[in-house]
C-alpha cells in the first residue's frame, strides 16, 4: 500500500498533513502518535471510509476504490455487536455478507474462539470480545488488514494472547496496518513503525533502526528532586526524573554524582520505542 502527499482538512483543522509512506505487502506496520495525532483519520482515509481533502491512496499500483474494500478486513476502535445472538450465530451473519468468506472452523481455529463459540455476545469479556472482532475482520480472508488501537483496556495476560493471534494471521503474508499506545506491543509485532504528531509523519523505518539512528549507548534515569540547576547537555526532565542519553555511563555516573543528587531510584536501560516515542513528540499530555 502507498499513499502520496494525503491532506485532510476539516474546517480550519488541518488533521493530516501531506502524509506520504510505502507499505511492503506482508509485513505489520505499525502508525503510531499520541492522542490527536491523526492516526485515525489517516487510517481511515486508507480504509475509504474518509475522502482525503487531497492526496492518493493507491493498494498494488491502483488508486484504491469501492473494490479495494471487498480486499481488506478492519478492527475499528469501537464495534456494536448484534445482542442476544452467539458468537457461532454472528459469525454466520457476518459470513453471508462475503463471497468468499473463510469458514467458521477456520476462523475459530485462528482466533482461539472453541471457548465462547456458543456464548452470548453480552456476556464476553474485554479480551474475548477482541478475539471475536479479530475473527470478523478475517472472514473475507483479507489482504490487509486495519487493526485501530485493537488492545487498549485489555489486560496484560489478555494482551499476549492478542499478539499471538496477530503473529498467526501475519504468518498468512497478510499486509497488516496497526495503531496502539503500547510502545512494547509495536516494538514485539511490527517490521517498521511510523510516528506522526500534529498531522506529519516525523520518522518511519523499522523500531531497529529508528532506535540505533537515535540513541547510542544507556540511558540514565534518575529523580530530579526539583532541582532546576542541573546542566545536563544530554538530558531532559520528564516529569519528575532527569533522563540522560549517555555514550560514556562512567563519566555520565560521576558528574551525577557531583550533583549531591539522592541516586535512590536510579535506573541504566538501553533506550526503547517507548523513549523514541517520548524524544519525537515530547512528554506533554494530550487530551
Amino acid at each position: 500500500m502507498r499513499i502520496e502527499n494525503l491532506w485532510k482538512n476539516f474546517g480550519s483543522v488541518k488533521a493530516v498533513n501531506g502524509i506520504s509512506f510505502s507499505i511492503p505487502e506482508g509485513i505489520c506496520f505499525g502508525l503510531l502518535g499520541p492522542n490527536g495525532a491523526g492516526k485515525t483519520t489517516t487510517i481511515e482515509m486508507m480504509e475509504g471510509i474518509l475522502t482525503p481533502t487531497s492526496g492518493k491512496v493507491f493498494f498494488r499500483e491502483k488508486e484504491i476504490d469501492n473494490h479495494f474494500k471487498q480486499k481488506v478486513g478492519i478492527q475499528f476502535q469501537n464495534t456494536a455487536l448484534p445482542e442476544f445472538i452467539t458468537v457461532k450465530e454472528t459469525l454466520k451473519l457476518f459470513r453471508a455478507l462475503y463471497p468468499n468468506p473463510r469458514s467458521i472452523d477456520e476462523i475459530v481455529e485462528v482466533c482461539s474462539l472453541s471457548d465462547i463459540i456458543d456464548r452470548d455476545n453480552r456476556k464476553l469479556s474485554g479480551g474475548q470480545r477482541q478475539r471475536m472482532l479479530l475473527g470478523l475482520a478475517i472472514i473475507p480472508r483479507p489482504e490487509m488488514l486495519f487493526l485501530d488501537e485493537p488492545t487498549t483496556g485489555l489486560d496484560p495476560q489478555a494482551r499476549r494472547n492478542f499478539w499471538n493471534l496477530i503473529e498467526k494471521i501475519k504468518s498468512e503474508k497478510t499486509t497488516i496496518l496497526l495503531t496502539t499506545h503500547y510502545m512494547d506491543e509495536a516494538e514485539v509485532l511490527c517490521d517498521q513503525v511510523g510516528i506522526i504528531d500534529s498531522g506529519r509523519l516525523l520518522e518511519i523505518d523499522s523500531p531497529e533502526r529508528l532506535l540505533s539512528s537515535h540513541f547510542d549507548g544507556a540511558l540514565v534515569r534518575v529523580p530530579h528532586s526539583g532541582r532546576d540547576d542541573l546542566i545536563f547537555d544530554e538530558g531532559i526532565l520528564i516529569g519528575d526524573f532527569l533522563e540522560i542519553t549517555t555514550r560514556n555511563l562512567d563519566t555520565t555516573m560521576k558528574k551525577l554524582l557531583r550533583t549531591d543528587l539522592n541516586l535512590e531510584g536510579l535506573t541504566i536501560k538501553k533506550p526503547n520505542l517507548e523513549d523514541l516515542f517520548l524524544k519525537l513528540t515530547g512528554s506533554t499530555l494530550r487530551s
